[in-house]
């Protein structure tokens, strides 16, 4: 299987890595900066799961050609327009595309540009990011990349690519429920980006104080009723798992949003928690914390655009 991985960042540079490392056929379509940087120095991974300094193939847009089994997305949401534009010579008849975009919100155009049946569903997991040498920096012992039909169940294709990372030194999860784990993830990361930048403060900070965990409960709950109501509910497991990780006293956790808001850069605001606004007010769910937090990132926009 021929794979072409966007960008060589902090996540699609992570896995695709991985891949490299494992034997499989990766390039990474990167612009002329980052392809001139990783033939002098290679694709560099720092992670508890072990380093690895790789040799790895690059394109550019200006050489890009020919069709490819898998195009591994893993852009930011503000970037997936130009990154659809920089993808689609790549995409072909039998191509699938593979996104592990957070949230959902990027189905709609990935299916206008390519064709559902080309798309197939996909989360990840991780906590990494870029060095001021262009490593990759696992700050976590999370990796874990899934993947499978939307529709549900597996398919040759699935399965071919679950081959391709069999030997990965990452976690893969060739999963049957790919849409309801890819809501899950989002009924997590919804209410901590809401409420990380509503209170710019960490997990920890905002548990620390005195309505802090009712106020993320209750962001999460507004999560939780849009997925029920997209037949998508979180598990027992799953809701157990995302309050543990939203209410946990002494977290350093932050939503990689707050940290682009902080930062003074886009953030996925209209992605992820606008999306979710939006999901709710067209089932008919009340979500007035996800709404206050969305009126924050709109008015933090509307200041940076000047």
């Amino acid at each position: 299987m021929r794979i072409l991985v966007l960008g060589a960042g902090a996540t699609g540079g992570y896995f695709g890595g991985r891949l490299a490392e494992a034997g499989a056929d990766v390039t990474f379509l990167v612009r002329p900066r980052r392809a001139a940087l990783l033939a002098a120095g290679g694709l560099s991974i720092e992670s508890p799961h072990g380093d690895a300094k790789l040799k790895v193939r690059t394109v550019t847009a200006d050489t890009l050609s020919g069709h490819w089994d898998a195009v591994l997305l893993s852009c930011k949401a503000y970037d997936l327009e130009e990154s659809i534009k920089a993808i689609a010579p790549a995409v072909g008849p039998d191509s699938m595309v593979v996104p592990i975009l957070n949230g959902l919100a990027h189905y709609g155009p990935l299916d206008e540009a390519f064709g559902a049946g080309r798309v197939i569903g996909g989360l990840c997991h991780i906590f990494s990011t870029l060095g001021p040498e262009g490593q990759i920096l696992h700050m976590n012992t999370i990796h874990r990349i899934t993947f499978g039909e939307r529709s549900g169940g597996t398919s040759p294709r699935t399965e071919a690519l679950a081959r391709a990372f069999s030997g990965a030194r990452c976690e893969t999860r060739h999963s049957a429920e790919v849409m309801q784990e890819a809501w899950e993830k989002y009924v997590l990361l919804a209410p901590m980006a809401a409420m990380t930048c509503l209170m710019r403060a960490n997990i920890g900070t905002i548990m620390a104080t005195g309505d802090g965990e009712t106020l993320m409960r209750q962001a999460f709950e507004e999560c939780a009723r849009v997925a029920a109501h997209a037949g998508h509910g979180p598990r027992p497991e799953a809701r157990d798992l995302a309050l543990g990780f939203l209410t946990q006293k002494g977290s350093a956790m932050t939503a990689s949003m707050m940290r682009d808001l902080e930062g003074g850069g886009p953030t996925e605001g209209e992605h992820i928690v606008g999306d979710m606004v939006r999901r709710a007010r067209a089932a008919g769910v009340a979500a007035p914390l996800l709404a206050t937090a969305l009126a924050h990132l709109q008015a933090y926009e509307i200041r940076r655009k000047g």
